[in-house]
This record gives structure tokens, sequence and C-alpha cells, in this order.
């Protein structure tokens, strides 16, 4: 029995990778980054009327979520630039994700307004690097940003 192999050629060769990631907090390249991670949601609900199925849909607020993972030094940078060195009391700022392909077309998300929700550390034996996962509150992404 012959293996069918999938006819559909590769479009460009090329996936988006981490390496292909540049992340500005407020215009300033953050180098320390391990991880970042944003998405929306949105209220989307059907509307029934007669019969089982329904006859109208509407769509309702959306929420926007974000966190990022970044090196201690890169957290006690911002929070030098602090008034009261509470990250919270920082003026909302915009995140900018770009995904820089060798071959392939640039992508650029921006999260919006951010703020951050909480400033935490947690260490333990053996740690030879702290990373802080900081959960931001973005008013809105404007996704694929021109």
């Amino acid at each position: 029995m012959a293996v069918e192999i999938n006819p559909v050629p590769l479009i460009n060769g090329v996936e988006y990778s981490w390496g292909d990631i540049t992340a500005t907090v407020g215009g300033v390249p953050v180098i320390g980054i391990t991880a970042i991670e944003y998405g929306d949601e949105q209220v989307v609900e059907n509307h029934y009327g007669a019969g089982r199925f329904p006859v109208s849909r509407s769509r309702g607020r959306v929420t926007p979520s974000a966190k990022i993972t970044v090196s201690m030094g890169e957290v006690t940078g911002w929070q030098a630039k602090s008034p009261t060195g509470r990250l919270q009391d920082l003026a909302p700022f915009p995140v900018v994700v770009c995904y820089i392909p060798e071959d392939g077309q640039i992508v650029t998300d921006k999260i919006m307004n951010c703020q951050f929700k909480k400033n935490a550390r947690a260490w333990k034996e053996g740690d030879t690097r702290q990373l802080v996962e900081l959960e931001l509150v973005p008013s809105h992404i404007v996704w694929h940003n021109k």
C-alpha cells in the first residue's frame, strides 16, 4: 500500500518563531523577555425565535488580556521609573510585539494602555536567575497594526 504525501506545498517554507519576536514596553526594547501571552475575548451570543436554531446573533464587550515574563533586571529598571517604586503606579504604556522573520511578512501587534496588575517575586534554593511573570491590564489590542 502506497503512502500518500500531502500535496499542499509550503507557502514560503518559513514559520514565525520565538527568535523572530521583538517586544518594546513604552518604546524601549525588552531584552530580558522570556515569554509573552496576549489575546482578547468577545461575548458572542445566539438569539432564538421560532424553531430550534438561532435566528440572529449579537456581539458584546471585548475583554483583552496580556502577561509578560521577564528577567528581574527588567523589572527593577521599570520600578526605578515609578514615582513610588511600585509597578502598578506607572502610567499606562503600550507593548508592541513585532514578528520579524528572515523571509516573510512583518507582523506588528500593539497591546494598548497597559498597566501592571501586581508585582511579586518567587525564589527557591538553587535558583540562579529570577524570572518574573507580570499580568497586564490592557485597554485593547490592535492586531496586525500597519
